[in-house]
């Protein structure tokens, strides 16, 4: 098990291989970001996208499934997150895209509040497969600390 003692600044990650599948792009833009150039080649065909492309929330998502997949290999003690902060889309992501993802670790520290629980922040960066940064995000991770005893 991994616990907030095992986390270092500066610790970094390389993990995951998501095919941005067409059908689910449309499936998550109908649901959740039904704007026109989510959901139709000729509406995007219009636009400075140029073509469909994913909601950027959808690529969150997609980062997300990643994450988890290898917070679950890595058996971290996760116990969620409080939040993020700067989040940015840099790119369009497209069907036919594979995604994978970057992580670093900036921070660490343990609760004031919580001393069973760490924080740390984490420079999240979501890669195309031509290596083009097409989202960043800093992540708050909270992780149990080391059972003591």
């Amino acid at each position: 098990m991994q616990y907030f003692e095992d986390i270092a600044v500066g610790d970094k990650a390389s993990f995951g291989a998501y095919r941005v599948d067409r059908d689910e792009v449309i499936a998550f833009a109908q649901k959740y970001d039904p704007q026109p150039f989510h959901l139709s080649d000729e509406a995007a065909a219009a636009t400075h996208f140029g073509r469909l492309s994913a909601s950027g929330w959808h690529t969150c998502a997609m980062m997300m499934a990643m994450l988890v997949e290898n917070l679950k290999a890595h058996a971290q003690a996760g116990l969620g997150s409080p939040g993020m902060d700067e989040l940015r889309w840099l790119r369009p992501v497209y069907p036919g895209d594979t995604l994978r993802v970057e992580t670093e670790v900036l921070d660490t520290r343990v609760s004031a509040s919580r001393p069973e629980m760490g924080i740390f922040k984490s420079r999240v960066t979501v890669f195309n497969q031509n290596d083009v940064a097409v989202m960043t995000m800093i992540s708050n991770g909270l992780v149990a600390t080391r059972p003591r005893g």
